[in-house]
């Protein structure tokens, strides 16, 4: 379970999704993560979800997202669709569930401190 309370309460809300497919299941998950993909994209507060294969495992997949905000994320993981997708992925997949690294913005470095 997300602990929603330990996202940032302003801006945007990054991260990455990580799972492997079981083998002889990876077109199966690639066709699921599609018709999520397509779910996800009409909420009003996604400002990318970005579905990628690794290059050199085609059993292993990644999934960037964007939502404008917290609140936004939370409408995300309170969708029916999503419970779906994650019941069925689940069975499909190498590791329990999908795998979530959420990512902050890396603070530009201050120019005058480094010269």
């Amino acid at each position: 379970m997300i602990d929603l309370d330990r996202l940032p309460k302003e801006g945007p809300i990054t991260l990455i999704a990580t799972f492997t497919a079981r083998p002889g299941q990876a077109e199966q998950v690639a066709t699921l993560l599609a018709g999520l993909a397509e779910n996800v994209r009409r909420e009003s507060g996604n400002l990318a979800f970005d579905c990628y294969r690794r290059h050199d495992d085609e059993h292993a997949f990644v999934v960037y997202e964007i939502y404008q905000d917290r609140a936004a994320f939370a409408e995300h993981v309170g969708a029916e669709y999503g419970a779906t997708f994650n019941a069925a992925l689940n069975e499909l997949i190498v590791e329990p569930h999908s795998m979530l690294t959420f990512l902050g913005p890396l603070a530009a470095p201050d120019i005058e401190a480094v010269q």
